[in-house]
């Protein structure tokens, strides 16, 4: 469980450096409101157009938020999903990580306990951008109701196939849609949840405004991504798809990630304030992922809705 406060000097410094960027001439946020972070380190383990599914593609729903070409991609390994040793095995080794924070977070913040088999008991989490379901499946052992979409009709179907094996997944709610037909449906979640997702949408503003309407006031919003930096094109790019091959060439842009401050910024313009932040660090002799305070590369964060 993720518990340590790191360096106060280090998040002063990222408050001082997004606060600065917010009070820039390029940016006008109104109702802003100071930024704290609790990064960890030494952690355990818009509107939107339809259309029907387009088998050449694996079938899937279009949205503005969507790139046609990312949907493609990832349709022709959909039935990669639960191999871990994959196409998918970065996120595979990640996931318990990525768990690490979202319970830590989420207890805190909606006063679970965190010691509890299954803490997140009440709760209503989206999972959007679910694949094949290897976040959706711990959130529901975890006691969730879970709700996973994602707009590639493969990925539905492997998610439900590997869902039903297992009584407290088959509960999982699966749908083959987006957050943008999600709002349309006027549907709220006590969590939205967006995991390696918001790097291939067109746009993240759009896209984060949807996640927000999904939220209810005082809900959860958590976002991964990486950042756009150099260390980042050199390893989650360069390293890691055409020297290791933990991926396959060409899942990522550079250019489409995001800043730590962008998203912050992209957020709070969609009446989300980010509350919480850490960084992904990966040991080569562990094979192992943890919490980092370096948001260098990847990174999490967790933010509330804004009560109106």
């Amino acid at each position: 469980m993720a518990s340590k406060l790191v360096r106060h000097s280090h998040l002063r410094a990222l408050s001082f450096s997004i606060n600065n960027y917010i009070r820039s001439p390029h940016f006008s946020t109104p109702n802003r409101a100071p930024l704290s972070y609790r990064l960890f380190s030494n952690a355990s383990s818009s509107s939107s157009s339809s259309a029907r599914p387009d088998k050449s593609t694996g079938g899937f729903q279009r949205a503005s938020s969507l790139k046609d070409l990312e949907l493609t991609k990832f349709a022709s390994i959909a039935e990669t999903w639960w191999d871990s040793e994959g196409p998918f095995k970065p996120l595979h080794v990640m996931n318990p990580t990525r768990l690490a924070f979202i319970r830590s977070t989420l207890c805190q913040h909606f006063s679970k306990d965190p010691n509890s088999a299954r803490p997140f008991e009440g709760l209503k989490i989206v999972d959007v951008g679910c694949g094949g379901g290897i976040l959706s499946e711990p959130l529901a052992r975890m006691g969730a109701t879970v709700t996973g979409v994602d707009a590639v009709e493969k990925n539905i179907k492997i998610a439900h196939i590997h869902a039903d094996l297992d009584p407290v997944t088959s509960t999982i709610e699966y749908c083959c849609t987006t957050a943008e037909k999600l709002v349309e449906e006027d549907r709220k979640f006590d969590v939205v949840i967006a995991l390696e997702v918001i790097e291939h949408v067109a746009n993240p503003a759009e896209f984060c405004k949807s996640l927000a309407a999904l939220t209810v006031p005082d809900g959860a919003t958590i976002i991964s991504t990486i950042n756009r930096s150099m260390r980042s094109y050199a390893t989650a790019i360069v390293a890691a798809e055409y020297l290791l091959h933990w991926l396959p060439k060409g899942t990522h842009e550079w250019s489409s990630f995001l800043t730590p401050e962008e998203l912050v910024l992209i957020l709070q313009r969609a009446n989300i304030t980010v509350r919480e932040m850490a960084g992904f660090v990966y040991n080569p002799l562990t094979g192992r992922w943890s919490l980092s305070d370096d948001i260098s590369v990847n990174f999490i964060a967790f933010g509330t809705k804004n009560c109106q």
